[in-house]
C-alpha cells in the first residue's frame, strides 16, 4: 500500500475577533494582551442604573472629569494581561522565595546589627497598612474606572500591593516574633510619626474620581514613598550598615515600582497628551496631592532618615517632578 503525504495550506477566515479588528484592522493578527483588552469593557444594554448611584450608568466614563474619546488609548506598555503578569509575578516570587531562604540558610538575620533591626522594623512594619490602602484603592479604580485598558491593569496592580503588604509581614516575622505586627498596627493607629501620612491614606479611600484617585495613589503617594523608603531608608541607608538581610527580603518593592511606574506615567502622558482641559486638571490634581504627600511623608523620613531625613524626601520629590515632567504634567 502506497501512502502519499501532501502538504496543504489551510488560509484562516480571520486574524482575530471581529470586535478586536475593528480596532487594529483586519489584515493584522492580534496579540494576546490585544485580544484580552480590547473590546471588554461593557458599553451597552445596561438594564437600570444603580441604585447606590442613579446619576451614572453601572459602567460609566462621566464618573470621571478626565475626558476622553477612546479610554483604551491608555495602553499599558508592559502589554499585562492575566496570563502575562501572573507569569510575570510568578518569576519574581520564585527569586523572592530564593532570598527568603538564602538568609534564613545563612543565618543573615543574627548578623543585623540590634539598633539596625529594630529602626527597620519601626519604619517598615506600618508601611503594611499603607499597602493595603494601595490596595483598596486600586481595587475602586478597577470598580469605578472605565475601559479594560485602564481597568484590568489597576486590578492587577492592587494584587501587587496585597503582595507588597505579605512580603513586609514575612520581613517582620523573619526578623523578630509575631508581636512586632501589632506594634506596627499600634504605631500606626497612635504614633505622631505616623498620622499625617494616615490621614492621607484615609482621605484617599473616599476619592470618587477613579482618575484622580489613580494619580493621587499610583503617580504621586508612591512615586515619592519606594525611592525615599525603599531607595534612600533600605539601599542607602540600612544595607549599608549591616542590614543586608532586609534589602533582599525587599528586593521585590522597588524592582516592582520601577516596572510599574512605566504603565503609571504610560497612563497619565497619554490622557494629559488628549486635551488642554485634561492636562490642567491632572497637573492641579498632581500638585495638590504631592503637597499633601510631602506633608505626610516628612516625619516618616525623619522617624527613618533623621537629619538627612528632609534631603532624601526632597530627591523622592525632584524624582517624581521628572516623571511628571516627562508625562506632560507639571509637578
Amino acid at each position: 500500500m502506497n501512502i502519499d503525504l501532501q502538504a496543504r495550506e489551510i488560509k484562516t477566515l480571520r486574524n482575530t475577533y471581529s470586535h478586536v479588528a475593528k480596532v487594529i484592522g483586519n489584515d493584522k493578527t492580534a496579540s494576546r494582551y490585544q485580544e484580552a483588552t480590547y473590546g471588554a469593557q461593557p458599553m451597552a444594554n445596561f438594564h437600570y442604573r444603580p441604585t447606590w448611584d442613579p446619576a451614572h450608568e453601572i459602567f460609566d466614563a462621566s464618573r470621571s472629569q478626565v475626558v476622553l474619546a477612546d479610554w483604551y488609548a491608555l495602553k499599558d506598555p508592559r502589554q499585562f494581561y492575566y496570563a502575562s503578569w501572573a507569569m510575570a509575578r510568578a518569576r519574581q516570587q520564585d527569586a523572592m522565595e530564593a532570598n527568603f531562604q538564602f538568609v534564613e540558610s545563612r543565618g543573615m538575620v543574627d548578623k543585623i546589627q540590634e539598633a539596625q533591626r529594630r529602626k527597620s522594623l519601626h519604619v517598615l512594619m506600618p508601611l503594611r497598612h499603607v499597602a493595603w490602602g494601595a490596595n483598596m484603592n486600586n481595587a475602586s479604580i478597577c470598580a469605578y474606572g472605565y475601559g479594560n485598558a485602564f481597568t484590568a491593569p489597576a486590578m492587577f496592580h492592587a494584587m501587587d500591593n496585597l503582595g507588597i503588604a505579605q512580603y513586609l509581614t514575612r520581613l517582620g516575622l523573619a526578623l523578630d516574633d509575631p508581636s512586632v505586627l501589632d506594634d506596627g498596627k499600634d504605631a500606626w493607629l497612635n504614633d505622631p510619626h505616623w498620622q499625617v501620612l494616615r490621614r492621607l491614606v484615609e482621605d484617599t479611600l473616599v476619592v470618587q474620581d477613579p482618575f484622580e484617585l489613580f494619580v493621587a495613589q499610583n503617580l504621586v503617594l508612591d512615586g515619592l514613598l519606594y525611592p525615599l523608603i525603599y531607595g534612600s531608608f533600605v539601599d542607602d541607608h540600612i544595607a549599608l550598615q549591616g542590614g543586608t538581610a532586609v534589602a533582599m527580603l525587599t528586593a521585590f518593592m522597588p524592582e516592582w515600582h520601577d516596572e510599574s511606574a512605566r504603565w503609571v506615567d504610560a497612563v497619565v502622558k497619554t490622557a494629559a497628551a488628549e486635551s488642554d482641559a485634561n492636562r490642567t486638571l491632572i497637573t492641579a490634581w498632581v500638585q495638590t496631592w504631592t503637597e499633601r504627600a510631602l506633608e505626610a511623608l516628612a516625619p516618616v523620613a525623619r522617624l527613618a532618615l533623621g537629619e538627612a531625613g528632609g534631603a532624601a524626601l526632597e530627591d523622592a520629590s525632584a524624582l517624581l517632578a521628572e516623571r511628571c515632567r516627562k508625562a506632560g504634567v507639571r509637578g
